[in-house]
């Protein structure tokens, strides 16, 4: 018992390195806190402060109006973060809540990635393959072809997110933190001309 709570010590980053200023997080507007790499709730959860940053990012959506087309998108980091920290079931809750109508995500494959999710934190390999097959064979939606912040074609990779659920297959036995840094980055090209 004590070479595993020495374990779980170890792994837990410093109280310090989790201290953030709770009023200036409160204050960024969405881009600021959660699309910023190298800001917002990512700085807690680069320095392992996963539960705090799942936390944060929860103060953030109830202090702040949802946007209904970015809403899941917050609902989707915090239950990762959950994930990470060990809290299955809250991350679950969330992952379910991030799904998108169904008129939103046809051809997207979004809800696959949600179902191939969940179904790696349930264990259940033969809902993470089903999930898996369903979004490697959806075929790219005619006429997709995004624009970057620059007004360019912006190169993409398709199906979005296969190589997330290819890592949870690879890494099947570990938790999710670390079966999802099994996946390869994905391999981008450009719309078709």
């Amino acid at each position: 018992m004590l070479a595993i709570l020495t374990l779980i010590a170890a792994q837990a980053p410093p109280q310090n390195e989790c201290r953030h200023d709770t009023s200036a997080m409160m204050a960024l507007d969405e881009r600021g806190f959660d699309q910023t790499m190298s800001g917002g709730w990512r700085t807690l959860a680069d320095a392992g402060c996963d539960a705090q940053a799942a936390d944060l990012i929860a103060d953030w959506r109830s202090n702040h109006p949802a946007n209904p087309r970015t809403a899941g998108l917050l609902q989707w980091h915090e239950g990762q973060l959950r994930a990470n920290a060990g809290q299955t079931a809250r991350a679950i809750m969330l992952f379910e809540a991030a799904r998108k109508p169904a008129e939103e995500d046809a051809g997207f494959g979004w809800n696959l990635y949600v179902d191939g999710s969940v179904a790696f934190l349930r264990r259940d390999l033969v809902g993470l393959d089903t999930a898996r097959a369903k979004l490697a064979a959806l075929p790219r939606p005619a006429g997709y072809a995004p624009i970057g912040a620059d007004g360019k074609p912006r190169a993409y990779a398709w199906p979005m997110n296969l190589n997330i659920l290819d890592g949870f297959v690879a890494c099947w036995n570990r938790p999710y933190k670390h079966a999802y840094a099994c996946a390869k980055p994905a391999t981008k090209t450009l719309p078709p001309a």
